[in-house]
């Protein structure tokens, strides 16, 4: 069994398989993409042949209509399909509803794409499952040993010393959707208002079974009366919002410079952190370790002679 060093490479497009003639997630059109999810920085319209999950067609479809893809080949978890003489499968990452980690086999030699991948328990999407590979190539968004995330249910019961209506921020797509669960589950005495922009996305998610609990769609009147409302908007309407009297204001995310400020915080992230992808590794026990989207140099610090990590960003 050969390690090939070029398997995947990053080029103007993207990152490129070029034993399979294929990219992932690519950042320009291209011929045949394998897309892992549905997030914007992901999944790009205007490639001729896409393979991904079903949900992710949907979300695609939603956002960019006809230009989404020429072809959609919707693939299964589990079910293993070629692309050339790679042969790929699909793996739940629970990042998000759909989104999947992409497990390549050539030659004899196995590698797991990560895409963005989430260890914390979620509601609204498949629970990432593990399979081991010779080589891990994973996102290092939060790779970062000061990174931990807190408990995103503890983060969550915030709200509920919360008496007056809240202005929540957060990412229409995935988190969203994560919030609606968890504001019903855990703070159920507040009143959940949506975003006209949010409101085809929970539809998505409840088609292919996901229940968020109760919501409704924002109506002017409703936020002049003070009664535990919390209503969910997207980041372009937050921050239009700045001014805003008569509300607390929360963003939901793991970034500190997406925080209001330094009392007001909803750490509620999507991406692994340091103590999970140690898991990660831990579970995929992998002969080497490539790094994407983020600073890997802590990793490969901690990781030392042990294991080859190379950065490929």
């Amino acid at each position: 069994m050969t390690i090939f060093d070029d398997f995947i490479a990053i080029n103007a497009n993207g990152i490129y398989c070029k034993y399979g003639d294929f990219y992932l997630d690519p950042q320009q059109p291209v011929k045949t993409a394998v897309i892992s999810h549905a997030h914007a920085d992901h999944a790009i319209s205007g490639n001729k042949d896409v393979y991904c999950t079903q949900s992710t067609r949907e979300f695609m479809h939603l956002r960019y209509h006809r230009s989404a893809a020429q072809v959609f080949n919707i693939v299964d978890y589990h079910q293993p399909f070629m692309i050339n003489d790679v042969k790929l499968t699909f793996v739940p990452a629970g990042h998000m509803l759909g989104s999947a980690m992409v497990l390549m086999e050539y030659e004899g030699a196995s590698y797991l794409y990560t895409g963005d991948y989430k260890i914390q328990p979620d509601a609204t999407c498949e629970p990432i499952e593990w399979v081991t590979a010779d080589v891990l190539i994973t996102e290092t968004t939060f790779a970062d040993p000061k990174i931990i995330h807190p408990d995103p249910v503890e983060e969550i019961k915030k709200l509920n010393s919360i008496k007056s209506n809240i202005l929540l921020g957060a990412y229409g797509m995935g988190k969203s959707q994560r919030l609606v669960q968890m504001i019903n589950e855990y703070a159920p005495q507040k009143k959940v208002l949506i975003h006209h922009k949010i409101m085809p996305i929970n539809h998505i998610y409840e088609r292919a079974g996901m229940v968020l609990g109760k919501y409704q769609l924002y109506g002017r009147k409703m936020m002049k009366t003070q009664d535990e409302y919390v209503y969910i908007v997207p980041p372009f309407t937050f921050n239009s919002y700045i001014r805003a009297t008569g509300v607390k204001r929360l963003f939901a995310s793991g970034w500190k410079n997406l925080q209001v400020n330094k009392e007001d915080t909803l750490f509620i992230s999507d991406h692994v952190d340091w103590n999970d992808i140690l898991q990660a590794i831990t579970n995929v026990k992998p002969k080497q370790i490539w790094t994407l989207h983020g600073n890997g140099n802590y990793l490969k610090a901690h990781i030392g002679n042990d294991i080859l990590v190379k950065l490929l960003n």
